[in-house]
């Protein structure tokens, strides 16, 4: 094949450009620790595949780094044992039950003709001696880290009765010298891709409920502009770009609209747009300032920021009525409303003596616990099982994401080499 010499400089440039994403990406890989664990944990062993040696991405250690990350699990060494069970089967109840394991995963790793790989698992209860879980698949060797994150999840299921989130995905901005870029990770770090890069900041990037588009704000136009990027074809389109501010974009459940706030009207309201940036709808007439409006998980009704009382509060205004309750009273400052996936109360940024701290405030006692120590706690964004916050912090003057259990008793901490770390969302539930 003979190319002209503008189309190899065009070749080079393409392969210095990638070079110059991987680089970028590998820097802005999160690395997890675990700052403080939980309470009670379930004792479980998670023995090695049989055949996983044989590929790149051991499952067995992906799915014990995933379940000794949620704080609720201890994992039991597994050496010694002979012979090593790969089928339920195979699994001598006593042998775990001496080494102090409730639960043991064992499975096997098995290459097929086609180039594909079979996995089979299966999660047994030590102490009832019976099989809770038995599954199989057949992926690709560059699907094993999904694999596991999938495998992590039901064994959380089955463990804890509640949905496991190892298999989502998370945004954040990572700001390397006059550079920003907006990157998308699995929820361990792991597998970090550039979305989209600027020169200028960018802000509050928010999934759609179905995690095929991120709503963001970007400062490129010297002014806060909100554009939808679609993941599948890398296009975007602009949502809004009226006179003067628009910013704090939130999806609506169903997807096809989202609320943002915009200025163009003078303070900066609330308003309802259309996913194709179309049917601008304002939602209130208030003499201050509204903003940060997050949707409940029923459509029904939004927790917003407002000063409209004389000090930053968190309010609620149901849409079927157009009724506007406060709902914190505690301080001066209270912003950044989350509701909790179950609907039943939300999380959100309060000051206190000079601190700012994520809180979580149940709707029906309206109690509020403080759940960060920080000094700069912000920007919370909460996994789609109600069980993790995700949140902005600092750490030695950097940027960097943390994490902790709406108990507030697991605490992570999240940190990228060579990059702050901003603005951290959650995504939804794969389906």
């Amino acid at each position: 094949m003979n190319l002209r010499p503008r189309a190899v400089r065009a070749l080079l440039s393409l392969l210095l450009l990638a070079c110059v994403l991987a680089a970028s990406a590998a820097r802005a890989q999160l690395t997890i620790e675990i700052i403080g664990g939980g309470g009670t944990t379930i004792p479980i062993a998670v023995v090695p595949f049989a055949g996983e040696a044989n590929y790149p991405y051991p499952l067995t250690s992906i799915v014990g780094a995933d379940l000794a990350r949620s704080g609720l699990f201890k994992l039991i060494d597994s050496e010694g044992i002979n012979p090593r069970p790969t089928r339920a089967e195979d699994v001598r109840f006593g042998d775990w039950t001496g080494r102090g394991a409730d639960a043991v995963t064992v499975g096997s790793v098995t290459p097929r003709s086609d180039g594909r790989v079979e996995v089979r698992f299966f999660l047994l209860d030590t102490v009832k001696q019976t099989q809770l879980a038995g599954f199989s698949y057949v992926v690709t060797p560059a699907q094993f880290r999904i694999t596991a994150h999938q495998i992590a999840d039901i064994i959380y299921e089955k463990l804890t009765g509640d949905v496991g989130v190892f298999s989502t995905r998370i945004a954040y901005i990572a700001k390397q010298g006059t550079r920003y870029e907006l990157m998308v990770a699995d929820s361990d770090g792991y597998n970090p891709q550039t979305i989209v890069t600027s020169t200028e900041p960018m802000l509050t990037p928010k999934w759609s409920p179905d995690g095929s588009r991120i709503a963001y704000v970007s400062l490129e136009n010297k002014k806060p502009i909100i554009y939808v990027q679609s993941l599948a074809t890398g296009q975007r389109q602009v949502l809004a770009n009226f006179r003067g501010s628009n910013s704090a974009p939130s999806w609506a459940p169903d997807g096809n609209r989202l609320a943002v706030t915009l200025s163009r009207d003078g303070l900066s309201q609330i308003y309802l747009i259309n996913a194709d940036g179309s049917g601008v709808t304002r939602l209130m007439n208030s003499p201050g300032i509204d903003t940060e409006a997050n949707f409940a998980p029923d459509g029904k009704s939004i927790l917003f920021t407002s000063d409209r009382g004389g000090s930053p509060q968190i309010y609620r205004l149901t849409l079927g009525s157009g009724a506007v309750e406060r709902m914190t009273f505690d301080g001066s400052y209270n912003v950044s409303p989350r509701h909790l996936p179950d609907g039943k109360g939300f999380i959100f940024v309060r000051r206190d003596g000079g601190r700012f701290n994520l809180a979580i405030s149940d709707f029906a006692t309206r109690q509020v616990q403080v759940l960060t120590q920080g000094a700069d706690d912000e920007s919370p964004s909460v996994a789609p099982n109600g069980k993790l916050i995700l949140y902005a912090s600092e750490n030695g003057g950097r940027g960097i994401l943390a994490a902790v259990s709406s108990d507030g008793r697991v605490k992570q901490r999240l940190t990228a080499a060579a990059s702050d770390v901003r603005e951290p969302a959650w995504g939804p539930l794969t389906k």
